[in-house]
């Protein structure tokens, strides 16, 4: 399984990445929002320090909801750095979008999934990657990990080379219960990777270590 990071801020990617597990980054205007970068070209030069940062692939999301919107913006993200991965939005002219960015050798994620359906579409147009969200879904009663395995079986069925990609991701259990369905990739906060680190027994185990290894040698 990849570990993207789902943030805008160059401090936590720093971090996932100094730990030597990240595999990439996604991203989208909220997450711009967040970290207060406004206006194109500002954004734009953020996506490219982002990619001077990582090995992998980042998703950059286009504003644009109509197909020529969608294209020509997506061109000029892909164009800023070999890393970028257009993000196109899960509807009609995105769909069509994906198919024309597929035969152009650009990569995409198909984003805001919510379905099958929209994944075993999103997978037909080509689609790099597919990013059903969990967490979204778990909000409205709806079981987000039973989407994943969904998608996941459907994709094995027929040989589909879109990776399913699994996003809004709340916690830790997200995250290994994704793991254990076969997920491609999951996307999540700073913390929920960090979160993999702790347990209990460890600090206890540690704490027993050292204090042990203090009194054969003080």
């Amino acid at each position: 399984m990849k570990f993207f990071i789902d943030t805008a801020n160059l401090a936590e990617i720093a971090e996932a990445n100094d730990l030597g597990v990240l595999d990439g980054v996604t991203t989208n205007p909220s997450l711009m929002a967040k970290e207060g970068i406004k206006g194109k070209d500002n954004i734009f030069a953020h996506y490219v320090k982002i990619c001077n940062m990582v090995q992998g692939d980042v998703s950059a999301e286009v504003i644009a909801t109509d197909y020529q919107g969608i294209i020509a913006e997506g061109e000029e993200l892909a164009s800023l750095h070999e890393n970028i991965v257009v993000k196109v939005p899960m509807i009609k002219d995105g769909i069509k979008a994906i198919r024309y960015f597929s035969e152009k050798g650009i990569k995409t994620n198909c984003t805001l999934v919510f379905s099958a359906g929209q994944a075993l579409l999103a997978a037909k147009a080509g689609a790099t990657y597919v990013s059903p969200f969990i967490g979204r879904l778990d909000d409205v009663s709806t079981d987000g990990l039973a989407l994943i395995e969904q998608i996941v079986t459907i994709y094995d069925n027929y040989g589909f080379e879109t990776k399913v990609l699994a996003a809004s991701i709340r916690h830790v259990m997200h995250l290994v219960q994704c793991a254990e369905i076969g997920a491609d990739v999951a996307t999540c906060p700073l913390n929920v990777i960090t979160g993999l680190l702790r347990h209990p027994l460890t600090d206890i185990g540690l704490e027993k270590f050292l204090a042990d290894h203090k009194k054969v040698n003080s």
